[in-house]
């Protein structure tokens, strides 16, 4: 299966690239990059380190999409919006785990996959995905008579909070207690009148140094406490559950999957 990577300058784009190269069923065909990169036209091979391999690096969708039959895609709304497009134009599967979408955002790009398959997660790794799963479950258990709180943490560059893997979480366990998550959301807690609502779900953004990702779900009762926690020590996991994505997506059917639906 021929995969292609954008946003190929960037941390994550190389990344994703690198473990393309080594899986034995996906073949990196193709890289995209802005065209203020400074590395459109080099060799994607050369690149990464690796032999040449006659694969060009292209500022052009178009061009872009021409050289594979699936697109990972970790860059940003703006952009991603505009690969979706083009995906679902091209009839390319696409992977994507992008975050920051506003509300209009997510209709956007959710839309387009009434023409192509489309995999969107907050966070590709299997043991956040296990997290969510846990966390629901436990939450149809414990109910409200344990407050919830959902704390975490990321590298200090990271530019959207909280994160989309802490709202996934958290929208998780309002459906195992079978309520609105944006009614029952509380993001902060700053001054004198700040005490806890029964029935909410907070949330707590960290920022700091090289932090990859760790994401906690704390069930605070009276007397005892539940926690469960996920944390990431490089970007691997994303990679690589993103690369199981794209195999499992050509197979499928045109439509709108989450990386919870790759793992049934």
């Amino acid at each position: 299966m021929r995969i292609g990577v954008t946003g190929i300058s960037g941390k994550m784009g190389r990344t994703i690239a690198n473990l393309v190269k080594q899986d034995d069923v996906a073949q990196l065909s193709a890289a995209l990059t802005r065209e203020s990169s400074g590395v459109s036209g080099q060799d994607l091979g050369e690149f990464l380190g690796f032999d040449k391999n006659n694969v060009v690096i292209t500022s052009s969708v178009d061009d872009f999409l021409n050289g594979c039959d699936a697109v990972i895609d970790f860059t940003s709304p703006k952009n991603s919006l505009n690969i979706a497009k083009k995906c679902a134009q091209h009839k390319k599967v696409l992977v994507c785990g992008t975050t920051g979408f506003s509300e209009e955002e997510k209709v956007e790009f959710s839309s387009n996959s009434k023409d192509t398959v489309m995999i969107w997660s907050s966070n590709m790794s299997l043991g956040v995905n296990l997290l969510m799963n846990l966390s629901e479950e436990v939450s149809k258990i414990l109910r409200d008579d344990f407050d919830v709180e959902i704390v975490e943490m990321h590298h200090r560059h990271k530019v959207d909070a909280p994160s989309g893997t802490a709202l996934s979480l958290g929208a998780a366990v309002a459906a195992g207690r079978n309520i609105d998550l944006k009614e029952n959301a509380n993001m902060a807690r700053v001054g004198k009148d700040a005490q806890r609502i029964k029935g909410e779900i907070g949330f707590a953004t960290l920022r700091g140094g090289d932090v990859v990702g760790d994401h906690s779900v704390i069930f605070a009762g009276d007397g005892e406490r539940v926690e469960l926690t996920h944390k990431a020590s490089n970007r691997d996991v994303f990679a690589k559950g993103a690369i199981r994505a794209a195999i499992w997506g050509s197979i499928q059917d045109p439509g709108f999957y989450s990386m919870r639906d790759v793992l049934k």
